[in-house]
């Protein structure tokens, strides 16, 4: 007759222990070995704005450190409504990144329906830089403070308007929380872009705008803007001698825009790790923080439980501007 074979306890838990371990390899080693093929990154905009320029020079970095292909792929219509759409159907496998603008957490109260929910459909990766906005006005308004002008607009009821990049754009927003938190009697002048309403203030068409720093940056730079004030928590990096409109006497008027990363939900926590742990490395390249600083961003390289703490908190307050 055949010998029973008698496991001792110690053999059945290293038998045990062992198929656990077959289970869970398949997981970790794909986290653990990703990417292992080229990684499609979408921009919901078109070519050679902000949002582009800055994904770009973080895939090339991406491209040279992780030795696989990040490319650009450019989705853009609906104020990026449509590209975001397309990142949240994607599959959560860590081959689909989405670079979004910080319209992101406005559009979801600005449009009737946006095909992504902010909270379900992505898992944050990182807060990657921010551009702040910066209220500038025409070198001939005799206004060297908010406060001057303030007192101008209201001693001049009717009489002022504001130019922004579009109805809707944050920097619009930025001018309405100006406007409604201190009661001015005060129109708004949308244009069709950052260009054409730069140039409508330089021109002397309009007295002031809200716009990104990334925009405003070269005519505050040749004196044909004077920056008074920007909305971020803090100063500029880039303009250090510029207030913020806290310190300015305004603390209400908050708020600036951001590029940040975003993943497909489901995408495993390992895969996330590793592609912050990368952005940050770039973010704190003397190169790279060179080459924002010409484009107007400020470095973060938030983690991503901050990053999710911003969306949350911006939903809810662009909600409430735009309900106003």
């Amino acid at each position: 007759m055949p010998s029973t074979m008698k496991l001792t306890r110690r053999q059945c838990l290293h038998l045990a222990g062992a198929a656990l371990a077959i289970l869970t390899f398949p997981r970790f080693a794909g986290a653990q070995s990703w990417p292992t093929k080229p990684i499609r990154v979408i921009v919901p905009f078109a070519p050679g704005g902000a949002t582009d320029i800055f994904a770009r020079l973080t895939t090339q970095k991406l491209s040279e450190h992780l030795g696989k292909p990040f490319y650009v792929e450019n989705k853009a219509g609906a104020s990026g409504n449509i590209g975001t759409g397309q990142a949240a159907k994607a599959a959560p496998d860590g081959y689909t990144i989405l670079f979004a603008f910080s319209s992101h957490v406005v559009n979801p109260a600005l449009f009737a329906k946006v095909p992504y929910d902010p909270h379900q459909d992505f898992e944050p990766v990182t807060l990657a830089v921010a551009s702040t906005t910066v209220l500038s006005v025409n070198p001939s308004v005799p206004a060297r403070t908010v406060k001057d002008l303030v007192a101008l607009i209201r001693a001049n009821a009717g009489k002022y308007n504001f130019a922004s990049p579009g109805a809707g754009t944050q920097a619009h927003l930025a001018g309405e929380m100006f406007r409604l938190s201190l009661a001015l009697d005060l129109m708004h002048i949308p244009y069709n872009g950052a260009g054409p309403a730069i140039a409508s203030v330089v021109g002397g068409h309009s007295p002031f705008i809200f716009s990104t720093l990334a925009a405003a940056l070269q005519q505050i730079k040749n004196d044909r803007l004077r920056p008074l004030a920007v909305t971020s928590k803090t100063r500029s990096q880039i303009l250090p001698n510029v207030p913020t409109m806290g310190e300015a006497g305004y603390p209400d008027i908050e708020g600036d825009s951001w590029v940040g990363v975003l993943v497909p939900a489901g995408t495993s926590k390992e895969i996330i790790t590793a592609l912050h742990r990368e952005i940050v490395k770039i973010m704190a390249l003397p190169d790279m923080k060179e080459r924002l600083s010409t484009l107007g961003f400020d470095p973060v390289a938030s983690t991503p439980e901050e990053f999710a703490q911003r969306i949350k908190i911006e939903l809810e307050t662009w909600a409430k501007v735009i309900r106003a």
